[in-house]
């Protein structure tokens, strides 16, 4: 089978699709035949082990991880002898963190850890980028700020992948919205659901009247104290997104600074989210834009726009 993969820091030439050996379930997983599989800013962030200071969790001379991609959709082929949720051929979709990557052509996973069955309403592409979108902004916006039905949020890079999920979860939980992104993309932000759109390049949010009970920063291009004069008294700044300043704000100010990694959250919470998820895209209450789609022999393509920061919602790898 393909699979991309990285041995060192770099651009993305850095990146490799190998052949490797289709791997073998074990009695718990499921081996997955690819469909489709994420491509997003993290990657690579973390293909660059950039900030430097990463480095101490991602290996500090070499990536620990080669592996690229963590959400994925496809086929079962292959089911272990304790399997009993899933059979071959069922559609499923998910995620896959600190493992194998899913920028490849088959992964495992066990059958009790992030995947549950594709809703027939959306394709594999639409599936494959949901953990990484929605279920992060769906635990910010849940779990970590407690959204309240007219509460006021600001979402700083509205028309990414987090952002894009942000605006359609806080609307559907009952928040006023308002988005900030370029001016090519403020059409885009109200057309999934933002009340008010900031076009960053001509109006500074920062320096305007309004209060915000939330401001999410989906891209960590903030910073904290300019942004503290438009919090309400009891507002919070959230962002998924590690800084050394986010660090040092949320340990000395930890009221109204909120960083988390959702990815290290025990695997029940996550669990109960996506399923959540799951249940608001049967629903068609939510959906995925996809900007581009690139084939797992064009990953360094993918990557290379992905550098750009003009996407629009996600970048999705799709395998033939």
């Amino acid at each position: 089978m393909k699979a991309a993969i990285y041995k060192t820091y770099g651009s993305p030439k850095v990146i490799q699709v190998i052949d490797t050996e289709i791997p073998t379930p074990k009695p718990n997983e499921v081996l997955i035949k690819i469909k489709a599989s994420s491509s997003t800013r993290a990657d690579t962030m973390m293909r660059q082990g950039s900030p430097k200071f990463r480095r101490l969790f991602l290996g500090f001379f070499k990536p620990k991880n080669t592996s690229l991609g963590t959400g994925f959709s496809g086929v079962i082929e292959f089911i272990g002898d304790e399997v009993s949720k899933f059979n071959i051929g069922d559609a499923v979709f998910g995620e896959k963190l600190f493992s194998n990557g899913c920028n490849a052509d088959y992964i495992c996973i066990a059958e009790d850890m992030i995947v549950e069955h594709k809703p027939i309403t959306i394709s594999h592409q639409e599936a494959a980028p949901i953990c990484d979108g929605f279920l992060t902004s769906y635990n910010f916006l849940k779990d970590i700020a407690n959204i309240k039905k007219g509460q006021h949020i600001l979402v700083n890079g509205a028309s990414g992948s987090l952002g894009t999920a942000a605006v359609q979860l806080a609307k559907l939980m009952g928040a006023k919205v308002t988005g900030v992104c370029s001016t090519k993309n403020v059409n885009f932000v109200k057309s999934i659901g933002a009340d008010e759109v900031i076009d960053y390049k001509n109006e500074d949010f920062t320096n305007s009247q309004n209060k915000y009970d939330i401001i999410y920063d989906s891209v960590g291009t903030l910073n904290f104290k300019d942004c503290e004069n438009v919090l309400t008294n009891k507002g919070i700044f959230m962002t998924p997104v590690l800084s050394f300043g986010t660090l040092w704000h949320s340990i000395i100010n930890s009221k109204k600074v909120k960083f988390a990694a959702t990815g290290l959250k025990k695997t029940e919470e996550l669990k109960q989210l996506f399923k959540e998820l799951v249940s608001l895209f049967k629903d068609e209450k939510l959906h995925t834009n996809i900007d581009k789609a690139y084939k797992l022999s064009e990953i360094k393509l993918a990557h290379e726009y992905l550098e750009t920061g003009r996407k629009v919602g996600n970048i999705v790898i799709i395998n033939q």
